[in-house]
């Protein structure tokens, strides 16, 4: 007993205090456009090398919806114009404010919503549908429950049935053979309820966008209140945007 007690002792606080502060070392998170440097002409190497489409030319544009992660267009582009930070901070409210570029280099912050605070800001059961991902996100939403990010200490939880759920949390680009289930599942959802979607396929259909085996109609009749972009998102990037947009303190 009492060795054990010494390893949990020289284990120190294994959960981190405050996520919003945390900086995850060697993590590539938010692509970086360098302002002051130039394309070379005609020049569309880091667009063609791009498997998410995730980038757009004249003006050089990254859409984080699109963007994989990758880091391949990084050393396709001659010009070094591009790189990657490990900015955690990546969710958005808005669909329109997860394209970047060197005028605008980040997503705006989350908006606080005050009704959502009011209603969920003790207390928010989360139910998560995978809608034919290929695993990495599920096993990055798991995460959150576990003692390093332990999203339970600001009363968030992911629950077994969606009879249970407020939130519906969103993974994968929604297959033909998922579309049916991921309606009976937002269906038995009780009123107010909110989507978040997680993950470039979640988001956009990432690399499987237009593919004939997708059904994303859901998204066009149910717009999520919360986009947590990356291939997969790293687990502080769900955490800070779900606690920025419920106005919740770290």
């Amino acid at each position: 007993m009492l060795n054990s007690i010494g390893v949990r002792i020289s284990q120190g606080t294994q959960y981190i205090k405050d996520p919003r502060q945390a900086q995850p070392a060697g993590f590539r998170g938010r692509p970086m456009i360098a302002g002051q440097t130039a394309c070379a002409a005609g020049c569309s190497a880091c667009a063609t090398c791009c498997p998410g489409g995730a980038i757009r030319l004249d003006p050089l544009q990254i859409d984080l919806g699109r963007c994989l992660m990758c880091g391949d267009c990084a050393p396709a582009c001659p010009s070094a114009k591009l790189s990657f930070a490990n900015d955690v901070r990546l969710a958005t409210t808005d669909r329109d404010d997860l394209v970047i570029d060197a005028a605008r280099p980040a997503p705006d912050p989350v908006k606080v919503s005050e009704a959502l605070r009011k209603r969920f800001g003790r207390s928010l059961k989360l139910r998560s549908v995978s809608a034919g991902g290929c695993n990495g996100c599920e096993l990055e939403v798991n995460a959150l429950t576990n003692v390093n990010f332990d999203i339970a200490r600001y009363g968030i939880d992911i629950v077994a049935s969606p009879r249970h759920a407020d939130g519906l949390v969103l993974t994968g680009p929604i297959t033909r053979n998922m579309a049916a289930a991921l309606e009976l599942c937002w269906d038995a959802m009780p009123e107010p309820k909110l989507v978040i979607a997680v993950g470039a396929c979640a988001i956009s259909g990432g690399p499987f966008e237009g593919a004939s085996t997708l059904e994303r109609g859901f998204l066009e009749r149910f717009k999520p209140t919360l986009y947590v972009p990356g291939c997969p998102p790293h687990p502080l990037t769900f955490v800070c945007g779900l606690l920025d947009l419920l106005g919740i303190d770290s």
